[in-house]
């Protein structure tokens, strides 16, 4: 059965954490639905790209699930995500159900854990944020994962979480392995933990 992925945008969100995500599920057959976190579909990123959303989040049906939530950062998109109690309660019924929980930079701090819902789950995020979160253990490491909370550090890691996550998602480690081999991203290849 195929995967349906969430990507959760709202103004402000880093373009390159997002596309990237995308770019390496896609690649492997995962369907991303990007999902506008605000009153329009229309939504401008942390640089300016404009991009439409395939959906609004008041348009998803109460009862449906997706296999994981994505949650890129950017100070104003993870921001803008924090502050929307309809992301909360969204992230709140997929954890409930042990969806995938998938923030990456600053989404972990600001979204989820300035929400209560890493319930003490370990997460990485960018700079010092997880340092004023209380619900949470911040771990200065690039990809993080602890049950059904997979986070990554930032940009610099993007490939790493998207490729982690298409991991978990598919359990097809030659797959994803394929890709990277790929798109030349070599240290996934590297290392030797995998």
């Amino acid at each position: 059965m195929s995967k349906n992925e969430a990507l959760l945008l709202a103004t402000g969100f880093e373009e390159a954490e997002a596309f990237i995500t995308l770019d390496i599920l896609s690649r492997l057959g995962i369907k991303v639905t990007t999902v506008a976190c605000q009153p329009q579909r229309e939504i401008v990123s942390y640089h300016g790209a404009v991009i439409k959303a395939d959906t609004l989040i008041e348009e998803l049906a109460d009862a449906h699930l997706f296999d994981a939530l994505i949650m890129p950062g950017g100070p104003e998109g993870s921001k803008n995500l924090a502050a929307s109690s309809a992301v909360t309660a969204l992230i709140q019924r997929h954890d409930d159900a042990g969806m995938l929980i998938a923030p990456i930079c600053s989404a972990a701090a600001r979204v989820l854990g300035g929400n209560n819902l890493l319930k003490g789950r370990r997460y990485t995020c960018s700079g010092e944020l997880g340092l004023d979160v209380k619900d949470g253990e911040y771990v200065m490491e690039d990809v993080v994962e602890d049950g059904n909370l997979l986070s990554g550090r930032g940009l610099g890691v993007a490939f790493d979480f998207a490729l982690t996550l298409a991991q978990r998602l598919t359990g097809n480690k030659g797959a994803v392995d394929f890709q990277a081999e790929h798109i030349y991203y070599r240290p996934w290849l590297n290392r030797s933990s995998r």
